[in-house]
């Protein structure tokens, strides 16, 4: 797994680029949070996150 530099996003997938954002991946991240309904979520909306997806908190 990797994610997005830019955005947080995370894939499972072996691309260098983000598939939303086409920011640099890395493997190196912590925490996840998985936004389910971006409209009625709180957390989406700190983090800034408009899109269901995993996401992670903190990339390197």
């Amino acid at each position: 797994m990797s994610a997005c530099k830019e955005c947080h996003y995370i894939v499972q997938t072996r691309e260098k680029t983000c598939p939303k954002c086409h920011g640099e991946l890395s493997e190196k991240f912590s925490g996840m949070v998985l936004v389910l309904d971006p409209e009625r979520s709180e957390i989406a909306k700190l983090i800034n996150v408009n899109a269901t997806g995993a996401y992670a908190v903190r990339v390197k």
